[in-house]
């Protein structure tokens, strides 16, 4: 704006449109230039910073597999996975726990909480010998008829109290009363138990009885918890249910549980203050199942770390972390001929038998774990492994030869007779899925032989009164299988003695031979190791020439455990069941890490 023209007059601006076109175009080209130099080159070099990122990676996954593998080769050099201390161990078994009290136990379950709970004067080591539990030692008199035994001074019961000669000769004293009813009253009742000081006890026999100690196994009693107690009311006493002993666990807690798999559970604490020293476990517990299908799914679900007494089927059945094994027991199933009744009072005729039976098949049929048997007794309680002692070898000709001496032909309906007789057995069991195997398998060869066989079992053909009621006392039976409990000492005076043959003694095959009376009676009269073995021998030479009865396989118990718990050990001998115990000290329930000892 001038000063002549004001606002009115305006200057013209000038517009350069090539000029302006130029720098567009230099513009464009630097533009190009800076993202060919700074965008487009850094692209085409991705694939390359891929390639280096992907190498790097695996460089350090490399390194990382290196170092553990360097870790686990550490690990495996200087640590191993050992057994270690803590944690509870759950044995699962059928039965039922209606009492904790040791005097009136009747079932698996029952008795294996006696083992845990109480103590005893003595009980069985890893090899099946006798071993100081209580006693410190034993000394016998000159007449072999009393035994004078002494006791640690630092056993205690679990409440404190100091375990006394007062207990042991109370405990003996509610056995042999009758009013206590504990089924123990027959065992003790020729044994008189005195206190010679606070730590001595003295039992006296009405003779000599090589076999004694052995009765020495049974659990001790406080006196000062039941001594009050009136011998009528010691069965339905409180204690049965809230026991009070001195052995390597204490009781906790009895429970009923009500479900789907219904049990009775005894829970049990490590006793800290038990005098052969404290359990590695924390706890142990006893589930009491009414089945064993119970057994198998408590071991599905991880309820328990064992299940105790099963049979190959129900082991097959069990998840991997189980493993079983067979148990050895000293006893026997029998098949059991009644000699004073009918064909099997003449001799040739159970001779017969024994020639023709192929026991061996017998036992792969039935129990296939299980060790032959062929003697009264385990053949390995006796000390002098030489026997010299053999069954008669298998031979079905000498046995029909004999079966035509003693007058027996086939008919022409195949079956022996004589005079018209037939030639029958009546083959009696107790129901129990084993014994009806081998009874099916006896059967079998002995209807080959020419033989009528009827198989009876018991609970499908009897009612009312029991079993020993109705088949044992009156020898109901031609044929009986049963199992015979031998127990640690080869003693089998109860079974196979003449002055055992009634309906109240356990001579069911009444049995009746001076020879072998006088074997059995002089072998539990002498203590001498030597000399029982040899009249032990004398009674099983003459027991097989009389062949009173059959072994047909020796007694086995299934036991199946966790894969990370260490107890039952497979070398051990056990004379029972309950005797498995003998390394309780030392059992556990878990595996964990430690270092190796260099």
């Amino acid at each position: 704006m001038d000063k002549k023209g004001g606002w009115k007059r305006f200057h013209r601006l000038k517009f350069d449109g090539k000029k302006m076109s130029r720098n567009a175009r230099n513009a464009e080209i630097a533009s190009t230039k800076h993202a060919h130099r700074f965008v487009l080159k850094k692209l085409s070099n991705l694939t390359q910073v891929r390639q280096n990122i992907t190498a790097w990676l695996l460089i350090v996954t490399a390194l990382i597999g290196a170092v553990i593998i360097q870790s686990a080769w550490y690990r495996s050099s200087y640590t191993s996975e050992s057994p270690v201390s803590g944690g509870a161990y759950a044995e699962a078994m059928v039965g039922t726990i209606d009492t904790l009290n040791p005097l009136f136990a009747t079932n698996e379950a029952e008795y294996s909480a006696s083992k845990l709970l109480f103590s005893s004067l003595y009980d069985y080591d890893g090899t099946g010998h006798l071993r100081k539990d209580l006693a410190t030692g034993m000394d016998l008199n000159a007449e072999k008829d009393t035994y004078t035994v002494t006791l640690r001074d630092d056993a205690k019961w679990h409440d404190g109290k100091k375990v006394t000669a007062e207990d042991v000769v109370f405990t003996v004293g509610l056995m042999k009363n009758p009013e206590t009813r504990s089924p123990l009253l027959r065992s003790w009742s020729g044994v008189t138990a005195t206190i010679v000081d606070a730590q001595t006890v003295q039992f006296k026999l009405g003779g000599p009885l090589a076999s004694f100690s052995d009765a020495l196994t049974f659990s001790v009693l406080p006196r000062h918890i039941l001594g009050d107690v009136e011998p009528t009311n010691i069965r339905e006493n409180s204690f049965g249910i809230s026991p009070v002993g001195s052995g390597p666990f204490s009781f906790r807690l009895l429970q009923t549980i009500q479900t789907e798999r219904a049990r009775k559970v005894a829970y049990l604490n490590a006793n800290s203050n038990y005098y052969r020293g404290i359990p590695k476990l924390d706890s142990f517990e006893i589930h009491a199942y009414k089945n064993n299908s119970g057994l198998i799914e408590a071991a599905r679900t991880r309820d328990v770390t064992s299940v105790v007494d099963i049979s190959a089927e129900q082991a097959q059945k069990l998840p991997k972390a189980f493993e079983s094994q067979s148990i050895a027991l000293n006893s026997g199933v029998y098949a059991l001929f009644n000699t004073s009744n009918g064909v099997l009072k003449d001799a040739k005729v159970r001779k017969a038998l024994q020639l023709a039976t192929d026991t061996d098949v017998v036992r792969k049929v039935t129990s296939p774990d299980s060790n032959p048997l062929n003697l009264p007794f385990v053949s390995t309680q006796i000390e002098n492994r030489d026997l010299n002692v053999t069954k008669p070898a298998l031979n079905p000709a000498k046995a029909k030869a004999l079966l035509k001496q003693a007058g027996w032909r086939l008919n022409d309906d195949g079956v022996l007779a004589k005079k018209k007789v037939v030639l029958s057995l009546r083959v009696v069991l107790n129901q129990d899925a084993d014994y009806r195997r081998a009874v099916q398998e006896l059967k079998r060869q002995w209807t080959d032989l020419g033989i009528k066989v009827t198989v009876l079992d018991f609970k499908a053909s009897a009612s009312g009164q029991g079993f020993a009621q109705s088949v044992l006392q009156p020898r109901e039976y031609d044929v009986l299988v049963n199992e015979l409990t031998i127990g640690a000492d080869p003693d089998v005076f109860a079974y196979w003695h003449s002055s055992q043959a009634d309906s109240s003694g356990l001579n069911f095959s009444n049995y009746n031979n001076p020879i072998a009376d006088d074997a059995l009676l002089s072998a539990r009269l002498r203590s001498e190791q030597d000399l029982r073995d040899e009249k032990y021998k004398s009674f099983a030479r003459q027991w097989l020439r009389d062949a009173p009865a059959l072994g047909l396989y020796q007694s086995s118990a299934r036991y199946a455990s966790s894969t990370q718990s260490n107890s039952v050990r497979k070398s051990d001998a056990t004379p029972s069941l309950k005797d498995r115990y003998s390394n309780i000290l030392n059992w556990t329930a878990q595996n964990s890490q430690v270092y190796k000892t260099p």
